[in-house]
């Protein structure tokens, strides 16, 4: 049977704004460094992939002698190493707060996949416990257990480098014709379609203005019931109503894969 694939963040539920940026922002004080995201500031920080890049982005030179932080490049790692402990924490006490439902569709079409015998998995950059947290929250636990979680530092490389797909695939021991990704962002489009995956986009609250021309279908959200999807982009043979049901996923995950075009 084929597998369906979800990213974490902004997919599963809309994260980034609500739940990552103000847990950065709490280490960031927690810790006594001088720094505070806003919106605008953490739109820009989601071009880099992976929390502690995005964190390690901060250690210039002079940042660093300005807060007093260490400058060899062992004790920075063990700085962004306890920060990103720090981090990831506030987060999870954010999602089991409540405070990030899920977003439209997704607990329909996993309940779809799982009737129909689907293999589930989650392939993410973002460190495993949160998006332990976040699947549990989305789905529920008793669905959450039948997901396989690739995540975090699982691979060097962050998306869009295509290592993290190309690692769910050798696990599953799937083909990427037998699978279909559920994405947010170009960055982890380019990360699927790198490793030979169709795609389909949910845009989120930062990603809407992005280029997701590889993509088989960009839509608004799966919808459900009173919270309809709106198809931005379709290239591919479904013709999906107000929810993206498996099958519409399904016809996806058989289109011709499109070439990666330039941003």
């Amino acid at each position: 049977m084929p597998a369906l694939i979800f990213d974490c963040d902004g997919v599963l539920a809309d994260t980034e704004r609500d739940g990552h940026r103000p847990a950065f922002n709490e280490t960031f004080a927690e810790v006594g460094v001088p720094v505070r995201w806003s919106e605008e500031e953490y739109g820009e920080k989601l071009k880099i992939g992976g929390g502690k890049e995005r964190m390690a982005s901060l250690l210039t030179d002079e940042f660093v002698r300005a807060s007093g932080l260490p400058v060899g490049a062992g004790a920075q790692k063990e700085l962004l190493a306890d920060w990103h402990r720090r981090k990831t924490a506030h987060y999870t006490a954010i999602v089991r707060a409540g405070r990030l439902p899920a977003r439209p569709g997704i607990a329909r079409v996993v309940t779809e996949a799982l009737e129909a015998g689907w293999s589930l998995a989650v392939a993410s950059t973002s460190a495993e416990e949160s998006v332990r947290a976040v699947l549990e929250h989305a789905v529920g636990t008793t669905a959450a257990a039948r997901f396989a979680v690739f995540a975090g530092d699982a691979v060097p490389a962050k998306k869009p480098d295509p290592a993290i797909y190309e690692l769910t695939l050798e696990r599953l021991g799937m083909s990427p014709q037998d699978a279909i990704v559920i994405e947010d962002s170009r960055n982890g489009l380019l990360a699927a379609v790198g490793a030979g995956l169709r795609c389909v986009v949910t845009v989120s609250s930062y990603t809407g203005g992005e280029n997701m021309s590889e993509a088989v279908l960009v839509v608004t959200s799966l919808g459900d019931p009173g919270e309809p999807a709106r198809v931005l982009a379709n290239r591919g043979a479904a013709r999906p109503g107000d929810e993206i049901t498996l099958a519409d996923l399904d016809a996806c995950r058989t289109q011709p894969l499109r070439l990666k075009e330039a941003v």
